[in-house]
């Protein structure tokens, strides 16, 4: 007995030592690289940090703006740690502290510095901090203005004899984004009386072919426009951006499939657009009848907001965000050349991101007009045109892109991209100056953080 007990604790002993050894050679977790976000406030400008004074930053070097900005005043490093939402917090309530988090835990109401012109979401930005997680997946969505391919613009693109060229400045652009949203405001048949006399927009279909080279994946057609020739060119319309592989939101056969949302994949976050329209001109879909997802509110379409309609899209938009990631919401609203939202865009824009919208992103006014935060939800009132024949004011002959970053999780930036249309109605990024008096023009009507200036 005592021999097999010897045994036995011999064995034991054996097997314990195996398994320690064993735990030993667990492998350590691997570790990852993220990048390292330099938060500022959106009242700053946009700063650009060589890698040197980035890293000087990180270290705890420098803790007056004079090294970064000329600006002697005193400088506050507020690290992120394990509470980003603290950063951030602290950057919005002193313009003079700094946040550094990592780059998939930043937010639209600070403005990330680029390092070496880099932002810090780019491949080879170049201050990164060990990490026991690797960095987020994200997805880069941009949405643009009123697109109005008939009139002068199609008359143009007929003489040129490339009805794709309105996009030679900015297709790449479009087309490198993971997800690329236009509003549409053009039939693609004419066969039918024009509705609106000579703002009945009417565009060759063969312009479809340029949209889908240019990057475009969705189309909004919640717009006054859709309708300009009656129902058949309205229902042609909606069938060739279907084949032609654009999914198509805001407008259908009928009421169900106005309000059907058009859902896209994009770098692993799964992306829900839903439009709607306050404009009027175009019929309002019905349950047996095509035309738009309809909410009637002032100015245009009722004295007051149709509170029926409004619940309506509320609940379509609660629905969609059990679906997917990221919600988006673009609405036809509001007035025309000017940059001040209606009464009736904040209430409509409250009832959407508190149904669960991320970001809604508004057209139909020809200008570029104010932005708001909505807790963690941005709105932007419009975008402007994107490309468009109005040359009688240089307003309307203005926009911007809209950049929204984000992961599976949360909203990262919304960033304003500005361009300028030139003299063939084509769109074409633009800097400095002319950049600054298109922000400014949006920076004057918007609320905080935003009134301070946009990311």
């Amino acid at each position: 007995m005592l021999a097999r007990l010897s045994l036995f604790a011999a064995t034991a002993a054996l097997l314990l030592g195996c398994v320690a050894e064993e735990q030993d050679r667990t492998p350590e977790p691997p570790e990852h690289r993220i990048p390292v976000s330099i938060a500022t406030s959106l009242s700053r400008p946009a700063l650009d940090l060589d890698v040197e004074q980035a890293e000087a930053l990180v270290a705890g070097d420098i803790d007056s703006w004079a090294a970064l900005t000329g600006q002697d005043e005193p400088l506050r490093v507020v690290r992120a740690d394990d509470a980003p939402d603290e950063a951030i917090a602290a950057v919005l309530a002193d313009d003079a502290a700094i946040a550094l988090l990592p780059a998939d835990r930043t937010r639209p109401t600070v403005r990330p510095a680029t390092v070496g012109g880099l932002d810090p979401l780019d491949d080879d930005y170049p201050l990164t901090t060990s990490s026991d997680r690797p960095l987020d997946a994200h997805a880069r969505v941009l949405i643009g203005g009123d697109v109005m391919l008939g009139r002068r613009v199609g008359a143009n693109l007929a003489q040129r004899g490339d009805l794709s060229a309105v996009w030679s400045g900015i297709g790449d652009l479009l087309a490198a984004a993971d997800a690329t949203f236009v509003n549409l405001e053009s039939t693609l048949s004419t066969a039918g009386p024009p509705q609106q006399g000579s703002d009945s927009f009417g565009a060759d279909p063969g312009v479809l072919s340029g949209m889908r080279d240019a990057g475009i994946d969705v189309v909004g057609l919640a717009n006054n426009h859709v309708g300009d020739y009656g129902t058949e060119p309205m229902l042609t319309t909606f069938r060739l951006l279907r084949d032609a592989g654009f999914a198509v939101v805001g407008a259908g056969e009928d009421l169900a499939s106005a309000r059907e949302p058009a859902i896209v994949d994009a770098a692993d976050v799964r992306i829900g657009f839903y439009a709607t329209d306050s404009i009027g001109e175009t019929p309002a879909a019905s349950p047996d009848s095509p035309g738009t997802n309809r909410i009637d509110a002032p100015p245009r379409t009722g004295p007051t907001i149709d509170q029926t309609a409004l619940q309506r899209a509320r609940d379509d938009i609660t629905t969609l965000a059990t679906q997917v990631d990221l919600v988006i919401v673009v609405p036809h609203w509001g007035t025309q050349y000017t940059n001040v939202p209606e009464p009736s865009q904040r209430e409509m824009a409250r009832a959407f991101t508190d149904a669960g919208a991320d970001a809604v992103v508004g057209g139909h006014p020809h200008w570029v007009q104010g932005w708001e935060q909505h807790e963690d939800a941005t709105v932007v009132h419009s975008l402007g045109n994107l490309v468009f024949d109005m040359d009688f004011m240089r307003e309307t002959q203005e926009g911007i892109l809209v950049e929204v970053l984000a992961t599976r999780d949360q909203v990262l930036g919304v960033r304003p991209l500005p361009y300028v249309i030139d003299e063939s109605f084509t769109p074409r990024p633009v800097e400095g100056e002319r950049a600054a008096v298109i922000l400014e023009l949006a920076r004057q009507a918007s609320s905080p953080p935003f009134d301070g200036g946009l990311p």
